[in-house]
């Protein structure tokens, strides 16, 4: 398997079309067990091959989150927290809780790929950034609050009705 991982792996930067879909293929098929391979790619790639194992972690879906969170929290790298947020921002809906408990980091760059992941899911995180916009610690609401302002007017209106809902406690 890890041979065969491998071959994949360097399959996804291809420059024949129909070897990379079929990478993709695979690597979507054989799932979790891929995570961690991805992962270093997205670490250590180039663009191109970054780009394709961020779709194909993005196709993976949910067990790819945590893994994509963590290692975000560990790996300072901007290009790496680039690709993962955006790998995580089209998992959609799915996403939306654990990226919103990542907020409570410290690291103010990784909130900010985690606000920018949060406004690339759009409208199903709306309702959780609302709640905490009102509900979290100072640092989780002006995440929430400032994500919801990079969303544009609907965030905006979400925001200003947190902000009141807050004057009325």
């Amino acid at each position: 398997m890890a041979d065969e991982m491998t071959d994949l792996i360097l399959a996804i930067s291809s420059q024949d079309l129909d070897e990379r879909h079929e990478a993709e293929e695979r690597l979507v098929a054989i799932g979790e067990d891929a995570v961690l391979p991805l992962i270093e790619v997205l670490i250590d790639g180039d663009a191109g091959a970054r780009w394709y194992a961020g779709r194909v972690l993005a196709r993976i879906g949910a067990p790819a989150i945590r893994p994509l969170i963590l290692t975000m929290i560990v790996e300072q790298d901007t290009q790496f927290r680039r690709y993962a947020a955006a790998a995580l921002g089209s998992m959609g809906e799915t996403a939306v809780e654990p990226l919103i408990e990542a907020f409570s980091s410290e690291d103010r760059e990784l909130r900010g790929f985690i606000a920018l992941a949060l406004c690339r899911i759009g409208e199903p995180a709306r309702g959780p950034l609302k709640r905490l916009a009102g509900e979290g610690d100072e640092v989780q609401r002006s995440c929430a609050r400032l994500t919801l302002w990079k969303m544009g007017e609907e965030g905006i209106n979400d925001l200003v009705s947190s902000l009141d809902a807050g004057k009325a406690t």
